[in-house]
């Protein structure tokens, strides 16, 4: 479970105040609103990288208000994948896996593992130059999930997408979550993309998140019609 309770959060002359939501275990939330209404904020503040002023945030029970990202043991999905040139799709993959020590066996296996699921097993030993916006969008996925966390946040993470590549990888992302069992929180302006992917529905209004109706829920349209 994601659950941000009374969060207040004050940088320069942008506030958020009394700021709560709840992604129940398992399920897949998506969080709407107008730009800049705080959205990605509260997702940096879920994540570690924005420090509260008041308020609670747990993740599956834990109470990691106080924190540091690596603690809290969240994978993150920002808008650009933030890929290294530098590295290989293999090492991005086990980027996680090295830093927290994972063996070599442990960590060739998931990486395998992980390149299977997401279609990427023949872009291993490349670099993210010249890579496809679907594709580095994989690694980037592959990345944050390569330690088996329990929560998951996206940014906005299809937005660069054309609308046939984000088909794809909605449903990649629906099919993974759905297998690793993470409990997501995802950002995201499109009607159609939150449709396909919510099992609950969030919306930023009036420094207010309000859970959606089943009346006020994106509806899914038919792209011929």
């Amino acid at each position: 479970m994601i659950l941000v309770d009374r969060m207040a959060l004050h940088s320069d002359s942008f506030r958020l105040e009394n700021i709560s939501l709840t992604v129940p275990t398992g399920q897949y939330g998506m969080l709407m609103g107008r730009t800049g209404c705080g959205k990605t904020t509260i997702l940096e503040s879920i994540i570690g990288l924005r420090r509260i002023r008041s308020g609670r945030i747990l993740l599956c029970g834990r109470d990691v208000t106080r924190l540091n990202p690596a603690a809290r043991g969240v994978g993150y999905v920002p808008q650009d994948g933030a890929l290294f040139a530098g590295m290989s799709v293999r090492d991005h993959l086990a980027f996680a896996l090295v830093i927290r020590s994972v063996s070599r066996r442990q960590i060739s296996r998931r990486v395998d593992e992980l390149a299977e699921l997401l279609g990427i097993s023949g872009l291993l030993d490349r670099t993210p130059t010249g890579l496809s916006g679907g594709e580095r969008q994989r690694v980037a996925l592959g990345r944050a999930l390569s330690f088996r966390p329990q929560v998951l946040c996206l940014d906005e993470p299809l937005s660069a997408l054309d609308a046939q590549t984000r088909g794809q990888m909605c449903d990649l992302l629906k099919s993974v979550t759905r297998q690793s069992g993470v409990t997501t929180l995802h950002v995201t302006h499109n009607p159609e993309e939150a449709g396909i992917l919510g099992d609950c529905h969030l919306r930023m209004t009036d420094g207010t998140v309000h859970v959606m109706s089943e009346y006020d829920q994106p509806v899914l349209r038919d792209q011929e019609g």
